[in-house]
């Protein structure tokens, strides 16, 4: 238990800011608690104390008064110390809240970083910071307290007497011994267990997200497969823990009874010798007792530590890897003027970078085709535009200003961003639209849906706007989340509207709904990127990039650049452009 303690310790010192915060939040409410343990372990001498009075004097004085008294301070004492426990729990629940509350926003917002670079099993923090909650407010955090009281009560049995002393030292000494044990033998499978339990986790929300593709070509069956194979090893490491940790604490509740036993056997031989007196028996059994229920506790309640002390230390590698968020100064609202400059972007895992020396820049209300072969590096640079894709080299200016130096939600509220995966959020379609904004006015959503021509396909829906559409927009088809994402991306008039290939599910009305929407934003100014393979899609830009390999291969007036990659379109983009001038008009 010492050596786990230390390594405990270690642990906790950390670089994170914002760790150190919540360690020093749940510390000034743990001292708190500390300070009650004092006080309920002093009163825990209440009962071995009476039993001595008991013996030593009523017994012998046979006088009811005493007696009475003694009986009533003792209900008196047993009262406070029930009240000093309640709020010694009360305490640590509360360093538990305040540890909690301390990490819970800058939990969610790395998360949701280590999401967006694309990482795996993105989630395990906030369920470690769960689990780290959940111990602070167990009992085992209670036995850490009571612990160090352990050698105290030994002392006072000491003081009754040496060999009583001796034969409760052997059991606290066989219980550490059992507790070392216990760590050496269940450590290895307790850890293997979390990390297959892990990877079942993730292969199961993996198979259950993709559940239609999975039905549809027959890999129902086989990745069931997966999944239990992963988890019935997960289960055999811990049913090897468990068995462990479950033989070595009925081992150690035994060997405690078994303690307070031979106290007695020992009292008794004392007693009978006159060393001692028959009350003196009895209260050193008690207190012995007392002394080795916090290792008896800490061996049962050995896994909560194992999961806990893994839950911390994976937490704070998790924070440490992210700078904390700074408080950014407040921008005006941009018009939507964009630059890149010499932009270089290598996301997690890849080996090179997948945009390279990126330069260009569109003026206000400008619209601007994004063009290249698949896997040209368009939908990063979309990414990179928005701020969502980290430059690693390079600069992507809105209205002059780093993209980097603007507070996250704040430029959020003048982007809009449809990418090709559309993501959409449990909820109602008014929420999606929304962005999920609670003061949003009806009438701003309903304008954002109207603007990208989804209002009639939204009032369609079984309860309209109100309409639950279900995890991920399950309950919608690919062409309505489209559509809806369209609507989110323009809610809320933003300046700079980016979208990543917005007709790939769409049928013809969809089209010319998408056309007429991207006019009207034109119309009001907005600065729009589109990526697009299909001719309508970019029949209304001014400009088009041709990327290649995640270079510029051209950029300029549509139909310039058009000529020098495909002379044959610019017909038919004149074509459709004049058919949609005609429509609109």
């Amino acid at each position: 238990m010492l050596k786990r303690g230390m390594e405990m310790t270690a642990a906790m010192k950390t670089t994170s800011p914002i760790l150190n915060d919540a360690l020093r939040a749940a510390r000034r409410v743990a001292v708190e608690a500390a300070v009650f343990s004092l006080f309920v372990n002093l009163l825990m001498l209440t009962g071995p104390l009476y039993m001595l009075q008991i013996y030593g004097r009523v017994i012998t004085s046979h006088s009811y008064e005493t007696l009475a008294v003694l009986t009533l301070l003792v209900i008196i004492l047993f009262a406070a110390m029930a009240a000093l426990d309640y709020a010694r729990n009360a305490l640590l629940a509360r360093a538990a809240g305040a540890f909690e509350e301390t990490m819970k926003q800058a939990t969610f917002d790395m998360t949701m970083e280590a999401s967006r670079i694309g990482l795996s099993t993105v989630e395990q923090p906030l369920r470690d910071l769960r689990q780290i909650r959940q111990f602070l407010a167990s009992p085992a955090l209670v036995a850490v307290f009571d612990a160090p009281w352990a050698p105290i009560f030994l002392a006072v049995v000491f003081m009754m007497h040496w060999l009583l002393g001796l034969v409760a030292l052997a059991g606290l000494v066989t219980l550490a011994v059992l507790v070392f044990v216990n760590e050496g033998m269940s450590r290895k499978a307790n850890s293997s267990a979390m990390t297959l339990s892990s990877e079942a986790d993730r292969q199961a929300a993996a198979a259950l997200r993709n559940a239609s593709a999975a039905d549809a070509m027959g890999m129902r069956a086989r990745l069931r497969q997966r999944w239990i194979d992963l988890s019935n090893e997960a289960n055999t490491n811990l049913l090897s823990a468990t068995d462990t940790i479950g033989g070595l604490s009925a081992a150690s509740k035994a060997l405690r009874l078994f303690l307070q036993s031979a106290i007695l056997g020992t009292g008794a031989y004392l007693a009978i010798r006159s060393e001692v007196t028959p009350g003196v028996m009895i209260a050193a059994s008690i207190i012995a007792g007392r002394a080795l229920a916090p290792i008896e506790i800490v061996t049962s309640q050995w896994k909560n530590f194992a999961l806990s002390a893994a839950a911390y230390q994976r937490l704070k590698t998790f924070v440490e890897a992210f700078p904390p968020l700074t408080e950014r100064t407040e921008l005006p609202a941009p018009q939507g003027e964009l630059a890149l400059e010499k932009v270089y972007c290598q996301p997690p895992g890849i080996k090179q970078p997948i945009l390279k020396n990126i330069s260009f820049g569109i003026a206000k209300g400008e619209a601007l085709g994004l063009v290249g072969p698949s896997a040209a590096g368009k939908s990063t640079l979309a990414r990179a535009i928005v701020g969502v894709e980290h430059c690693i080299s390079g600069v992507v200016r809105l209205d002059g200003a780093n993209l980097a130096h603007w507070d996250r939600d704040a430029l959020g509220r003048h982007i809009g961003y449809l990418p090709q995966e559309v993501e959409l959020f449990a909820g109602t379609a008014a929420q999606n639209i929304a962005r999920f904004d609670d003061k949003a006015a009806a009438a701003d959503i309903i304008a954002a849906a109207e603007e990208a021509g989804a209002h009639q396909m939204i009032l369609s829906l079984p309860e309209g706007y109100d309409t639950d559409i279900g995890d991920r927009g399950a309950r919608l088809s690919a062409g309505q989340r489209q559509r809806l994402g369209l609507a989110r991306a323009l809610f809320g008039d933003p300046a700079l509207v980016v979208l990543d290939e917005p007709n790939a599910n769409l049928d013809s009305e969809g089209e010319a709904a998408l056309g007429e929407a991207m006019q009207k934003v034109k119309a009001r100014g907005a600065t729009i990127i589109i990526i697009a393979h299909r001719p309508s899609a970019i029949a209304f830009v001014d400009k088009l990039l041709f990327v290649v390999n995640g270079e510029v291969r051209a950029f300029g007036p549509r139909d310039e650049v058009l000529r020098q990659i495909a002379p044959k379109q610019v017909s038919v983009l004149r074509r459709v452009g004049g058919e949609e001038g005609a429509a609109n008009g």
